[in-house]
């Protein structure tokens, strides 16, 4: 439901609220930094870019995680749904050096490649060809290496956030739309054929695909040379 054109901007907000407090109980936000850590190395500025940004949570936790560590990391979200860019603006109040772009991702005017790109609950979003596409522009565009955190589709992941949203949430959207995006997640074999797919004639990658708790995966992608 979140993905049509016709939800108020209130239900978009308390969906995206919930969604940060989903990430931050259920590890969501510790996998995001996992990610981060790895294609960063021991690089002390960088900048990042996440696209399908959302509520800008994730972004959110990278800048915290930065002033905890003595990073510099200017950071851009890319989302193309306006209320969710105007949600992340306000949500993100306190984040520095940070650029919110209104438009698909394929689209985003960009001054700079970034060092690092990631994406989070993005990619369940698209069909086959979609994921493929989303891996083909991170090759396109990450200087340095890039990232994805989606889920993992397993029936135990699908009845748990199934009871936990029926009784916890009081968004509409999060109750219809967690369930079915267990059921868009991924199987490891897809991501991998997927990745290789994207990348079969680009060669400089080294890929990294682990499992994380809970039920998600995560692809790591770091540039050879670096």
């Amino acid at each position: 439901m979140l993905d049509e054109n016709n939800i108020p901007f209130p239900d978009i907000k308390r969906n995206m609220q919930e969604l940060e407090v989903i990430n931050n109980l259920l590890g969501g936000h510790s996998i995001t930094i996992k990610g981060f850590k790895k294609c960063v190395g021991a690089k002390k500025n960088v900048s990042v870019c996440e696209i399908g940004c959302g509520g800008g949570d994730n972004l959110k936790a990278i800048h915290q995680y930065a002033e905890n560590n003595g990073l510099t990391v200017t950071m851009i979200g890319i989302d193309i749904k306006k209320d969710c860019i105007d949600y992340a603006r306000e949500n993100c109040r306190s984040v520095k050096n940070v650029e919110w772009i209104c438009a698909d991702y394929k689209n985003a005017k960009l001054e700079n490649s970034p060092d690092i790109i990631f994406s989070s609950l993005f990619c369940h979003h698209f069909t086959d060809e979609g994921v493929q596409e989303v891996f083909q522009w991170m090759i396109d565009n990450a200087q340095l290496g890039f990232f994805m955190n989606d889920l993992h589709r397993h029936p135990m992941a699908y009845y748990s956030i199934k009871i936990l949203t029926g009784l916890f949430s009081g968004s509409y959207l999060v109750k219809n739309d967690a369930p079915i995006s267990v059921l868009r997640g991924f199987h490891k074999h897809e991501l991998l054929h997927q990745v290789k797919n994207a990348s079969a004639k680009n060669e400089q990658w080294l890929y990294e695909l682990k499992w994380q708790w809970a039920f998600r995966w995560l692809l790591t992608a770091i540039k050879k040379k670096h």
